[in-house]
């Protein structure tokens, strides 16, 4: 275990992946003491919405609201999603010091999710990465079924490796490989890190995975031995993919941190904190996380 990262950097994105395939509604209020108590954490990134079009991602539709609200915490970066020009200027309005871009590696599920082809969507995303960098802004390429789509099954490492290239050719500070649809095993992941870091430092990777068949954990395991120190989770382990039925939600922020800890590897975030925000969000949203620490944490008071 010598070969793990001593420091792994946590970016929280609960209040935007984990919320937008919720069918509740939670108050403008609540979201924003939510992610208020997320800022008090010690994490270091909060990605705190969408702005996508809320017919789109109706969890969402307070995200400017929720943008000029939030308490800021000079120690923790604030970021959102932005699918277009339109979504950057919104996010640009009410504050953001990083914006996420977005597409997939799969053909069939970018045109579920962006109703565009691979092709039509790389000059969209080239003005708001251009448009952000200009506004002082960084910029993450999130890129989606990395391992696996719905629709198309397993998807080649060329294919993750050719959207990558043209979400850096065009200017993005790092890329976020996402399994979508929480399919992967580290064999896969193994895969996909060999011809990616032959490539792009490891710097410049962040892992984004979902937990549906409970690989989420081992996954991280293999990306931390391969040098990986970021990762998306969602506290509590809220979340899922509109455009991937049956998707679970993403790692939970709560389950990262206990294995992380465990091992001895810093991230500067209060576990306690996580927890007390985890309860606070799970009863608004009246009904149990997923997360396994959680579940117990609840069954040990």
């Amino acid at each position: 275990m010598s070969n793990l990262p001593k420091y792994v950097q946590i970016k929280e994105v609960g209040p935007r992946d984990g919320l937008q395939n919720e069918k509740s509604w939670i108050e403008t209020v609540d979201k924003i003491a939510w992610i208020n108590m997320l800022s008090e954490s010690g994490v270091k990134e909060i990605e705190y919405s969408s702005f996508v079009n809320p017919k789109w991602i109706p969890a969402l539709a307070d995200a400017r609201i929720v943008g000029k609200q939030i308490k800021r915490n000079p120690n923790v970066s604030y970021s959102a999603l932005v699918p277009n020009l339109k979504g950057l200027d919104f996010a640009l309005e009410v504050g953001i010091d990083r914006a996420s871009v977005f597409m997939s590696a799969s053909e069939t599920h970018n045109l579920n999710n962006i109703n565009k082809s691979i092709a039509e969507t790389y000059p969209i995303l080239k003005q708001v990465i251009e448009e952000a960098k200009q506004a002082g802004k960084l910029v993450t390429g999130y890129v989606s079924t990395v391992f696996d789509c719905p629709h198309e099954g397993k998807i080649a490492p060329s294919e993750v490796l050719r959207v990558c290239e043209k979400l850096l050719e065009f200017g993005v500070d790092d890329i976020s490989l996402g399994d979508t649809i929480g399919s992967a095993v580290p064999s896969q992941v193994e895969q996909l890190l060999e011809g990616v870091l032959r490539h792009y430092q490891k710097e410049k990777i962040i892992m984004h995975f979902h937990d549906t068949r409970g690989m989420a954990i081992a996954n991280i395991m293999t990306a931390m031995q391969y040098g990986i120190n970021r990762f998306d989770s969602s506290i509590g382990g809220l979340g899922g993919c509109p455009y991937a039925q049956g998707a679970a939600g993403n790692v939970a922020t709560n389950d990262v941190l206990y294995l992380l800890h465990g091992l001895g590897i810093h991230t500067g975030i209060d576990e306690q904190k996580i927890q007390e925000a985890s309860l606070y969000i799970q009863e608004k949203l009246g009904k149990a996380l997923p997360s396994r620490s959680l579940a117990y944490i609840k069954s040990a008071i």
